[in-house]
């Protein structure tokens, strides 16, 4: 192979890790804005959250939707239609005069058509370029969303202070078109084929049919799905609500999102380093260090508000993290067939997006009804919880073959 083509998946990672750190604004946009745009409507705390529900919810299904495109017409096709999507969501959103309205954008252009693109499937397509690093790899590229949220957060609610939260969005419609179109056309190139791998002697298979943690791949894709819920209404608890949270506390919205960039700049320290965690021992032993040790910041919270102590909380709660949806990826390589990885990996990253956008409107319905956020802390523990358990449970069926069932053939298994 020529120093060309050894080069290219360098070229190609650098790619998608721009455009997934430049489309994370679509993400973080919208818990840095949330007090201003709940001022500017005149809406509740619950109701000034539904937008970023909605992104979350549009993200999610879309990530299947663009990674179904890409498998049919490659990755670039989406990436430009998220650009493009996010261009004119930002430039609409601006326009919005009620909160329906901003709502619904957030939720169809930026959500379902503009960041989907540009996470899920180029983790995926990172992935089919790499076989022995392909932990740090996908690490790599997953962390351009806290890479973007280490710099937008700030940089968002500086131009808010300074011109407002509507031409803030204007100029950044314009920046995603501008840059992310270029970035897209990296990507002409199909990746090359994956092969079918042979199950390791002893793994439990029906009819030749790999079974993935010895169960039918329908119940361990749901189980995963369910983990990924959980795991993420915990995580959303933090990521949305700490820059409302510091300024309830009389800190200030600034004082918050410049915590939320801490969280997220050690959030791309811990996906790198769980990334290379991943190359040795596994994904499914990097999701449960990782989950466990999100559950202990979560709890950090509880018994602190002092701003330097929220700083460590959310620096801790960031370096914790980082490692779990990254290693989602790689569990779902180890244990499915390649050829249907774009899909599994869209979907459970749906169900981890399902997460972020349950637990981000709970939280803000919880603090209205109880005039706190303490038992939103509690309550994301409680589902952080439920993620250790499933994983744990999964972990264990890694440990030992199993006999699947004797009616269990190629049709059953899935």
């Amino acid at each position: 192979m020529g120093n060309k083509n050894e080069l290219y998946p360098l070229l190609r990672l650098a790619a998608n890790l721009l455009l997934t750190t430049i489309g994370a604004c679509g993400m973080w946009t919208a818990s840095v804005v949330l007090p201003a745009v709940q001022a500017d409507f005149g809406v509740s705390r619950a109701d000034a959250s539904l937008p970023f529900t909605l992104l979350m919810i549009g993200f999610g299904i879309g990530s299947v939707l663009a990674g179904r495109l890409a498998d049919r017409y490659g990755v670039m096709v989406p990436s430009l239609i998220g650009a493009v999507s996010l261009a004119a969501g930002f430039g609409l959103a601006s326009l919005a005069t009620s909160l329906a309205v901003y709502a619904a954008i957030f939720g169809l252009l930026i959500g379902l058509m503009g960041i989907s693109a540009q996470f899920a499937p180029l983790m995926t397509d990172t992935s089919m370029w790499f076989t022995k690093r392909r932990g740090i790899a996908v690490a790599i590229c997953a962390s351009g969303n806290y890479v973007g949220g280490a710099i937008w957060p700030s940089l968002i609610e500086h131009f808010v202070q300074t011109a407002g939260w509507r031409a803030t969005f204007q100029g950044m419609g314009l920046f995603c078109l501008l840059t992310m179109l270029p970035l897209a056309l990296v990507l002409r190139r199909r990746p090359p084929p994956q092969a079918i791998p042979v199950p390791p002697a002893g793994a439990p298979t029906a009819g030749g049919v790999a079974l993935p943690f010895g169960l039918r791949p329908g119940t361990a894709q749901f189980l995963m799905c369910v983990a990924g819920v959980a795991c993420c209404v915990a995580m959303s608890m933090p990521q949305v609500h700490i820059v409302a949270y510091c300024g309830d506390l009389g800190y200030g919205v600034a004082q918050g999102a410049q915590m939320l960039s801490v969280m997220l700049a050690f959030g791309v320290v811990s996906r790198l380093v769980f990334g290379l965690i991943s190359d040795r021992i596994g994904g499914m032993r990097t999701v449960l260090i990782s989950s466990t040790l999100q559950m202990v910041a979560l709890l950090i919270y509880l018994p602190f508000d002092s701003l330097a102590s929220l700083y460590v909380a959310s620096a801790l709660f960031g370096l914790f993290q980082g490692g779990i949806i990254p290693a989602y990826a790689i569990v779902i390589r180890e244990q499915f067939p390649p050829q249907e990885a774009g899909t599994r990996v869209g979907l459970t990253l749906t169900a981890t997006m399902v997460g972020m956008a349950l637990g981000g409107w709970l939280s803000g319905a919880i603090f209205d009804l109880t005039g706190s956020y303490h038992a939103a802390f509690a309550h994301g523990a409680a589902w952080n919880l439920l993620n250790v358990i499933i994983m744990a449970w999964l972990f264990r069926r890694t440990l030992g073959p199993r006999r699947p069932s004797a009616s269990l053939t190629p049709e059953t298994a899935r």
